[in-house]
């Protein structure tokens, strides 16, 4: 399977998701679904189920963003802490949002059950754990959060990782599963339910017709009630793009030498903090540890991240070979919840979901089931707190002086950095940079062949210089998280252009 990356993850090697031709796509629909991944695909199995007609219209192929790169953690203990969620949002929300992420759990389960789907699910139980004083005293009141917001938790006299602690919380109902497995066998399900599917299919622009929703694609034009952009991000320039910051995070999927697997999902409290869980691929154990994270496009040698990774697994785990090495991306909202419903500024019939953090399996859940109520007219108890269009002017105050801040800064200070050499003869076999030539930045990038590219490096989304990733080969918008492969071509959103080829 492809995804937007270089590297491969367990999910996708040697996986496939074929997908049967959709009958005629031409006839106007109920909802058209920007996306195919975890948000869209359950958004449209929910909504077929409730009997509107859906069409999925995926930009490259199904699960080509983060639901193939996900480590797959189903977890009520969320990225953002629940002291954190109780301040920002008080005790009530806190509680919602927890009951939230249960209801997410249970919807894949009952999908799993209902279904007969057979993807590696497993329940287990979680565990936090502090390593010094500071440490101790913030998972104290994690755990006292965890309590108020109704979940079960527990202090932990050990962990199931070799690894030094001072104090520990443990905590039941959580899971794990192969997400493609899972997502292959709810796109099929879609399918039998009436849906349509069209990939390659990028959505261009949608323009409002006499109530109609007219949305126009690379290769057609498509008409229906409603619109949901499960991208990620939803494109062009919005209010949401100020809202979520984008972020990577870096993983390794490790054979051990001593099969000291645990069985169970980990975490430390460190920021950015490390994960561990155990998957079971091509029949033998395999260790994902994760970490490393930082705002997109902010590394200058992402390919250093895999190996701090590793020396950091190396410290605690016999290490017996690291087949796989990937990573991924996610949008950390301003005030620490996603936002889900209608897209802000635009007609009634838009919707979006998008800041997930780090927990993208458990609310594109919530989102699928959320999506449909606002669709079909039902309550909804999440949609209020979820709302894009909320103002909680001090939660997200800070995060959003000090995202939007870095953004002026990257438009501005990257254009007075860019490095200005002699020739392009020092760029290395696979290497990229931004450089200067006539006074104009140019990004250039050396292939295998040793054949030089050179495109804008102006992002067009919203102006700024886009930064080489070496580890995915990718260049990265350090703004909005927008990507491009090393020709130009889209890799992910918000910017719906690719990056403009020059002549040599």
């Amino acid at each position: 399977m492809d995804r937007d990356a270089f590297t491969t993850t367990p999910w996708q090697d040697n996986f496939e998701i074929r997908i049967p031709q959709s009958p005629d796509t031409k006839a106007p629909f109920d909802v058209i679904i920007a996306g195919a991944g975890i948000t869209g695909i359950t958004t449209g199995l929910f909504l077929q189920q409730a009997g509107k007609k859906c069409l999925i219209l995926e930009a490259h192929t199904v699960c080509f963003g983060t639901s193939s790169a996900t480590t797959a953690h189903l977890n009520t203990v969320l990225d953002t802490s629940y002291p954190e969620l109780i301040k920002k949002f008080g005790t009530a929300s806190s509680r919602l949002v927890a009951q939230g992420a249960k209801e997410a759990i249970g919807l894949i389960k009952e999908h799993i059950k209902a279904y007969e789907i057979d993807c590696d699910f497993e329940e287990k139980k979680g565990y936090l754990y502090a390593q010094n004083e500071k440490e101790d005293d913030e998972l104290g009141k994690m755990l006292e959060g965890m309590r108020t917001a109704g979940i079960e938790a527990a202090p932990g006299s050990s962990i199931p990782l070799p690894v030094p602690f001072t104090t520990a919380i443990q905590f039941p109902g959580q899971a794990q599963l192969h997400p493609l497995k899972y997502l292959k066998a709810l796109l099929h399900q879609f399918l039998e339910a009436g849906g349509a599917i069209r990939t390659g299919a990028p959505v261009q622009k949608v323009v409002q017709k006499e109530g109609i929703q007219e949305v126009y694609s690379a290769n057609g034009r498509y008409s229906a009630a409603d619109v949901v952009y499960a991208t990620h991000i939803p494109p062009g320039i919005n209010l949401l793009h100020f809202r979520c910051a984008p972020y990577r995070s870096y993983v390794l999927g490790i054979r051990l030498a001593d099969h000291s697997y645990p069985d169970a999902l980990v975490y430390d409290i460190e920021d950015p903090y490390h994960y561990f869980r155990t998957a079971r691929h091509q029949g033998a154990p395999l260790l994902i540890v994760g970490g490393c994270d930082h705002k997109t496009g902010h590394a200058d040698n992402t390919g250093q991240l895999f190996r701090e990774l590793e020396a950091y697994a190396a410290k605690f785990f016999r290490i017996a070979s690291i087949p796989y090495r990937w990573s991924s991306q996610y949008y950390e909202p301003a005030d620490g919840l996603p936002y889900i419903g209608r897209l802000p500024g635009n007609n009634d019939h838009l919707y979006t979901a998008t800041g997930y953090s780090g927990n993208g399996m458990i609310f594109g859940t919530l989102a699928g089931r959320i999506l449909c109520n606002l669709i079909t007219g039902n309550d909804n108890p999440y949609k209020t707190l979820l709302a894009p269009s909320r103002i909680k002017p001090v939660a997200g105050f800070s995060n959003f002086i000090k995202e939007n801040a870095d953004v002026v800064r990257h438009f501005i200070g990257d254009r007075l950095s860019v490095e200005v050499p002699e020739a392009f003869a020092g760029l290395g076999i696979g290497e990229g940079r931004v450089v200067k030539q006539g006074g104009q930045p140019i990004a250039v990038y050396k292939n295998e062949e040793g054949n030089i590219f050179a495109l804008d490096p102006v992002c067009p989304h919203a102006g700024c210089l886009v930064q080489w990733n070496n580890a995915e080969r990718s260049w990265d918008c350090p703004c909005h998280g927008s990507r491009f492969d090393s020709t130009g071509a889209v890799l992910n959103g918000p910017s719906q252009k690719k990056l403009r080829q020059l002549n040599r």
